[in-house]
């Protein structure tokens, strides 16, 4: 079934919510139709509640701004920022939000984030200049109590191991103690969709 055959077959506001569906990442026209057709099933309040959450991600929440992860719109700070018992002399460095409930997870570490946006990567137009170094530089710089770490973990790609040198070149004359996950994870993997126990070793390991 394509998405053509489609357009001949339901009604507007039906096609117009696969189409919209289709847009969000690993959701093809047959995996959103399915979708679709699953809500059509629900009853309305619970429709009701979906469409209420999905005004309020983007309304009520922004990102912190220590770490920028993400935080409530009352909250100038996320609620890892805000843990009083965190460390907050260590700075794990990620690409993501995504990755830091992984490594949450593990509850092998218990400092604080700092999400870069990204990997340096030329053939997609990304570079230093594109991701929050210059936040991350001024954290460490300013930060109180001072910090004596900052880990990178980073997916082991040759675009994490570009952004991960390139970083530690900035902060070299902090002389501050800079360590990497250990080499557990394999090459050209994602942070993302690492199993805890191999993220754990990695935490354990970094060198």
């Amino acid at each position: 079934m394509n998405n053509e055959s489609n357009k001949s077959m339901f009604p507007e506001p039906i096609q117009k919510l696969i189409d919209q569906l289709s847009k969000l990442p690993d959701i093809g026209p047959r995996a959103a139709t399915r979708l679709v057709f699953y809500l059509l099933n629900q009853k309305q309040p619970e429709l009701d509640e979906l469409s209420e959450s999905i005004k309020k991600v983007k309304a009520e929440i922004h990102l912190c701004q220590q770490c920028f992860n993400l935080a409530p719109k009352e909250k100038n700070l996320c609620a890892i920022c805000q843990d009083k018992k965190r460390d907050t002399a260590t700075i794990c460095v990620v690409e993501t939000v995504l990755n830091i409930p992984t490594i949450e997870k593990t509850k092998q570490y218990q400092g604080l984030y700092h999400v870069l946006g990204g990997l340096i990567s030329p053939p997609d137009g990304v570079g230093p200049e594109n991701l929050r170094m210059k936040q991350l530089i001024e954290r460490v710089k300013n930060n109180q109590p001072p910090v004596k770490e900052v880990i990178f973990a980073l997916s082991p790609t040759t675009e994490g191991d570009t952004t991960s040198l390139y970083i530690e070149r900035l902060l070299k004359p902090t002389e501050i103690k800079i360590s990497r996950l250990g080499r557990g994870l394999s090459m050209g993997s994602d942070l993302e969709y690492i199993d805890e126990n191999t993220l754990t070793n990695a935490f354990l390991g970094r060198r």
